[in-house]
């Protein structure tokens, strides 16, 4: 029988983190202001990791059980956010003005809303200005957690289970 390779989710979190950098990068050069490209990002992370979870239950003949998929899943998981969070760190001092796109993107979306006075945005801005870092690496963070697990949870019902019982014999 032939031996099929597994790969260690901390890999894998490696290389779904590469796709969702470069995709992040390619989004910024196009104008990456496009709401649509948070939910892509996010996409990619659900289904690049129910692929890797299927292919992880495929090379262990299915002979797993929903917790050991979920497991893999969620360890992949981690690696995508740490490796993201740093890629942020990195790319704020590549690119500063970002945070001043935000800043200005952040004013101009609280100037829209009626109920909101020109005071109140101001204080807002200033709360979103001083608290930047906590905000940008803390959504991300549970952003992309809760993705994961949403991404872990599908993959391993997905992936098909035959876990071996403990208490059967095998013949050899």
């Amino acid at each position: 029988m032939e031996e099929k390779k597994l790969l260690n989710p901390l890999l894998v979190g490696v290389m779904i983190s590469l796709i969702l950098i470069v995709f992040s990068i390619a989004l910024s050069f196009t104008g990456g202001s496009d709401p649509k490209g948070g939910w892509i990002s996010y996409l990619i992370i659900i289904i690049g990791l129910v692929i890797f979870i299927k292919r992880y239950g495929d090379a262990k003949n299915n002979e797993v059980t929903f917790g050991e998929l979920f497991s893999y899943g969620f360890k992949a998981t981690t690696m995508i956010v740490l490796i993201f969070v740093a890629f942020l760190f990195v790319l704020s001092f590549v690119t500063p003005e970002i945070k001043q796109k935000v800043l200005e993107a952040t004013q101009l979306e609280l100037e829209k809303q009626k109920n909101v006075t020109d005071e109140q945005v101001k204080t807002l801005t200033d709360g979103v200005n001083k608290y930047f870092w906590v905000i940008l690496i803390g959504t991300t963070m549970f952003f992309f957690v809760l993705i994961g697990c949403i991404g872990s949870l599908l993959g391993a019902a997905i992936t098909k289970k035959q876990p071996k019982n403990p208490f059967e014999q095998t013949n050899n």
